[in-house]
């Protein structure tokens, strides 16, 4: 029998006692399953990326599941980058185990086990110290992170503070809105269209925001702008965002009008 780890949050516990572990996340290839990682000599290998997922795992903390699995039991093993050479291959519980524990540095590599985990397979349900492993990648300590929109996470503790002390020159922090729509208005009557898509970037980048101060944009001349205003607003929680996209999604410019569909394709 093959031994693993599965570090989920500590708010599952009970749960995974009583009914094992269900099949939640998600392959590369969409598979349903769950990961996990061989059991090896050194903790804070095999517990390495505890960090990483406690960055979203809840208040609680996380814990580890061991689980058995049968030797034979189909499985993936690769590494989460899927670099050449590192890309996840089909292979066995015990073979990839044995492939985990021969690398130099298993750090960042993950097993995907394509199917619930049951009770019985479930051996013991553990806490573990919550600081063991690497954050964002493997080898980061020293590294300045990444502010961009791409690998920032909304609502992190410490992001607003980090985004200020190290603005990314295209994703901000954005100015607040009061003065992006200032400068809307400074931009002139149609505008000029590099500052009006200048001020929609930062307005994108919200979760709410002003449509109705925005709405006379659909008949800016220019297309660009109009796509611009798409993409502001097409991840907006604000009423009438809508309405707005329903209009120019019949606009006569063609990219104006993918850019609808791409924003909200679940849209008639």
């Amino acid at each position: 029998m093959a031994m693993f780890v599965h570090l989920t949050p500590a708010a599952n516990t009970a749960r995974i006692r009583k009914s094992g572990i269900r099949a939640v996340s998600r392959d590369r290839d969409g598979g349903k399953g769950l990961f996990c990682f061989p059991v090896l000599p050194s903790y804070t290998l095999t517990h390495q990326w505890l960090r990483e997922l406690a960055r979203h795992g809840g208040p609680r903390g996380l814990v580890a599941v061991q689980l058995r699995l049968p030797d034979d039991e189909p499985v993936t093993v690769g590494h989460y980058s899927n670099r050449p050479g590192r890309a996840h291959a089909a292979t066995t519980a015990s073979d990839a185990v044995h492939r985990v524990a021969a690398l130099e540095d298993p750090r960042g590599w993950e097993v995907f086990v394509p199917r619930p985990v049951t009770r019985a397979e479930v051996h013991h349900v553990r806490t573990v110290r919550q600081v063991t492993g690497w954050r964002y990648f493997p080898n980061s300590n020293g590294r300045p992170p990444c502010t961009c929109y791409g690998c920032r996470v909304r609502g992190e503790y410490g992001s607003q503070r980090l985004r200020r002390r190290r603005p990314h020159p295209l994703d901000g922090p954005a100015p607040a809105t009061p003065v992006l729509l200032k400068r809307i208005v400074e931009a002139g009557d149609p505008g000029d269209a590099a500052q009006l898509c200048a001020a929609l970037h930062w307005l994108g980048m919200r979760r709410r925001g002003p449509v109705a101060q925005l709405a006379h944009l659909a008949d800016h001349p220019d297309a660009t702008v109009r796509t611009a205003l798409v993409e502001a607003v097409a991840r907006w929680r604000t009423p009438g965002v809508d309405a707005l996209l329903r209009r120019l999604a019949e606009d006569p410019d063609e990219d104006v009008r993918e850019a609808v569909e791409f924003a909200r394709p679940d849209q008639p």
